[in-house]
């Protein structure tokens, strides 16, 4: 079990573009995949994740590997996790200076950023819209979206500093909720 959530999380980790948030249904199809874990336990482990300090990909594969595996799995989880970004790093780091200006690593950056879009706002409607036990539009779904608008029009219109958005929706949260 160890050198299975190890390889998963290594793959995992290996394909990770975009940040923890684009990731999630990546490590979300590896679990259902294993039957490692059920749905509700899986969105409970990604809210914990997100609460906690630190990327939430190597937060929530510590913690499914600490619940399919113990202290040993979220061990194999997080270094299956960590490490590929770690060695990919190093060898870019090593090469980065020379390259950085090659139009071909340029617009494959720039190419990226419509998936890693994709996925976060992929991630954001599963988890936030769909994942409701209530079908359809409720109070809570358009409440969400408001407060989205709301930021999303603060940060535009008005240059609103992010800690003041994020500030601002806490306090509509509590509000509205």
């Amino acid at each position: 079990m160890l050198w299975q959530l190890f390889l998963v999380f290594m793959k995992v980790g290996l394909i990770s573009f975009g940040g923890g948030y684009a990731v999630i249904t990546i490590i979300e199809h590896e679990v259902n995949l294993r039957h490692w874990m059920s749905a509700s336990d899986f969105q409970e482990i990604v809210a914990l994740a997100g609460m906690a300090p630190g990327p939430i990909a190597t937060n929530s594969a510590t913690l499914i590997g600490y619940r399919t595996a113990g202290i040993g799995g979220a061990i194999s989880s997080t270094l299956g996790m960590i490490l590929p970004s770690l060695i990919i790093i190093i060898i870019l780091a090593a090469c980065f200076g020379r390259l950085h200006h090659n139009r071909f690593v340029k617009s494959s950056f720039y190419g990226l950023r419509p998936i890693v879009t994709g996925l976060i706002a992929y991630a954001a409607i599963h988890f936030g819209i769909l994942s409701s036990s209530e079908p359809g539009l409720t109070w809570s779904t358009l409440a969400t979206l408001l407060i989205c608008a709301g930021c999303l029009y603060g940060i535009i219109r008005f240059k609103m500093h992010p800690l003041m958005v994020i500030l601002a929706s806490a306090a509509a949260g509590v509000i509205l909720f």
